[in-house]
């Protein structure tokens, strides 16, 4: 077991990460679980093809981290088997607690999860592979968080983890961010938390490779994905870029201040976002990395 089996919110809130962590247990858990359906199957994607390149074997035990709601922990516990086990953490109490619950409602006995800022956890555990879903790049310290994944494999154990590209090549979030920022600035001063560094922390090979060679790791190889998104709507596309991203992390903070304004930008991102509707339905372009790397042999 890790030396944590689970993190108290006072402990989490002493954390470099604090701020980060009360925005996911906060407001941006409540608006995942608003756009789970289309974020789930968006996101998933990228999930799916980082596991069909570097797939965990059967009898591995897999660290899933930043699992969110535990879709990625379940899936990894299905490919490793009955004789392995994936264990999912996370910052965010409410994310466990669903995590948790809903590996539970789907019987599935060799996922759990545990509350964990994985910047100040030691795990005494150790295991075959780390892999993570856009769960690394809202480290305040991404050196020392994926330094304790590092040290939490086992020699020659492999790393898979998935991140945003650069803001230009997601402009389902880019270009409502542009436009948002029209409208709006966002306020040097504000009362609600935020995410963080940002979805694109990583989006710079040299960086994400750089963090990865500090933090110790080898074989360090970045390949880029692309796949379109869909959502049911250019409405709901509206709505997905002024609740979440870097458009509506600037409305968010701004509040009442920019309430007035929600109409006027809500219009402009429908007439820039709508050339990505079709026959076939709306399709947005989306662009990750999938990292991958090693553990040194000793």
């Amino acid at each position: 077991m890790a030396t944590q089996a689970g993190m108290s919110r006072k402990e989490l809130g002493g954390s470099a990460n604090a701020e980060t962590i009360e925005a996911w247990d906060g407001p941006l858990y409540d608006r995942f679980v608003q756009f789970r359906d289309v974020l789930v199957a968006g996101l998933g994607m990228h999930g799916e093809e980082a596991l069909r390149l570097a797939p965990p074997k059967l009898g591995d035990r897999v660290l899933d981290i930043g699992c969110g709601f535990g879709d990625t922990t379940q899936d990894i516990a299905r490919l490793v088997g009955e004789r392995g086990e994936a264990l999912g953490v996370d910052a965010s109490p409410r994310f466990i607690a669903t995590a948790t619950e809903e590996a539970r409602e789907a019987g599935i006995s060799n996922a759990r999860f545990m509350v964990a800022d994985v910047e100040k956890t030691t795990f005494e555990e150790t295991f075959d592979m780390a892999f993570s879903r856009m769960g690394t790049m809202f480290f305040a310290n991404p050196v020392a968080a994926m330094r304790n994944v590092r040290r939490a494999l086992v020699p020659r154990g492999s790393l898979a983890m998935v991140v945003w590209r650069a803001k230009e090549e997601n402009e389902w979030m880019y270009r409502p961010q542009l436009i948002t920022e029209r409208f709006v600035t966002k306020p040097e001063e504000y009362d609600e938390p935020t995410c963080g560094p940002g979805p694109f922390s990583m989006a710079n090979a040299d960086t994400t490779s750089g963090i990865l060679i500090a933090a110790g790791f080898e074989q360090i190889s970045l390949r880029r994905c692309d796949l379109p998104m869909r959502m049911h709507s250019v409405d709901e596309a509206v709505e997905l870029a002024m609740t979440l991203g870097p458009a509506g992390e600037i409305l968010r903070l701004a509040g009442e201040r920019a309430a007035h304004l929600h109409e006027p930008v809500a219009a402009a991102i429908r007439e820039e976002v709508a050339q990505w509707d079709g026959p076939e339905g709306f399709w947005s372009p989306t662009s990750t990395w999938i990292v991958t790397a090693v553990a040194p042999a000793g």
